[in-house]
């Protein structure tokens, strides 16, 4: 598998965790010491990416500073980690963000009860899931993510004729599963990005998948789960006219959300939302973290001990 190894930075450990008998790279990061266990975010990649992802690394970096113990990994089939490489399925994805959520619960440093989540875009989607399935999330962020996946492909194959070539696509790879044979296909033909966001994109990163990652995709629906989270916080953020992942996709999401649920939209800014000069974005997310998962506190919505995995 292609790696996205990196050298930890200070305050940054390199970890390895188990998910269903594959080994998952990770990289725990923590500024400071402290006696007192502290509140934990899992940070989740976008689609085919890895835990390089420019939006993970920023958001680590800025957690670890205000306090917090951040977790950015790949996810199975991405990066490092065993798996079968870029079949990035849905319900596998959640799957590694509960066992990541009960490696975090076995370390000294980590209080149990008060572990968020945080996705951008594909990894947005995973976790408002993860959290709505996994009670022991006690508190999840959505950047830019969507919540029913046959409306998201719809939205963001909109030009004309693209809704109907990209159907065209999907009926070939039932027809090649069918008959037994592997299909692949390219990144752009899943999901449509614009050339100048390509950037965004971090080194590494899957072109081509499975076309089982297709119909994963079509199925996935976090919006059938989303009030599920209550009384657990959510945050929706989004920028208001995204030209990879439709801003209606949050907004839907919040109209089936419990509260209490946040969702702001952001003008002015594209897919990739978090950087280093989006200020208004970081001190939104900073303010509500400390609102909901505050340092040396409890979190403000009682979420139970346990669950069972899905």
């Amino acid at each position: 598998m292609k790696s996205d190894t990196e050298t930890p930075a200070v305050g940054e450990t390199r970890v390895w965790f188990d998910s269903d008998g594959l080994r998952l790279a990770g990289i725990v990061a923590i500024d400071g010491e402290s006696i007192e266990p502290r509140p934990a975010v899992i940070l989740l990649h976008g689609f085919g990416a890895n835990k390089t992802d420019g939006v993970v690394t920023l958001t680590a970096d800025l957690l670890a500073r205000m306090g917090y113990l951040t977790i950015r990994f790949d996810m199975r089939g991405c990066g490092e980690s065993e798996g079968v490489p870029a079949r990035v399925l849905c319900e596998e994805q959640v799957r590694d963000v509960q066992n990541c959520v009960t490696y975090l619960r076995s370390l000294p440093g980590v209080d149990p009860a008060r572990i968020a989540v945080l996705g951008h875009s594909f990894g947005a989607a995973v976790a408002v899931y993860a959290a709505a399935v996994d009670t022991r999330i006690a508190a999840c962020i959505s950047s830019a993510g969507w919540g029913d996946g046959t409306a998201k492909l719809r939205q963001q194959h909109r030009a004309e004729g693209a809704w109907e070539k990209f159907m065209a696509m999907v009926q070939r790879g039932r027809a090649s599963l069918a008959a037994g044979r592997p299909m692949n296909v390219s990144r752009f033909d899943i999901v449509p990005i614009p050339v100048h966001l390509r950037s965004g994109l971090p080194a590494g990163s899957h072109m081509e998948f499975p076309f089982e990652v297709v119909e994963s995709m079509l199925a996935f629906r976090p919006v059938d789960v989303v009030a599920r989270i209550a009384p657990r916080p959510l945050l929706l953020l989004h920028p208001a006219a995204d030209a990879v992942t439709p801003s209606e996709q949050s907004i839907e999401l919040f109209r089936h959300a419990a509260m209490p649920t946040d969702l702001h939209l952001f003008a002015g800014i594209d897919h990739f939302i978090f950087s280093d000069d989006n200020t208004i974005v970081l001190d939104l997310l900073s303010g509500w973290l400390q609102r909901h998962l505050p340092l040396g506190g409890q979190v403000a919505t009682h979420a139970p001990a346990e669950s069972a995995l899905a």
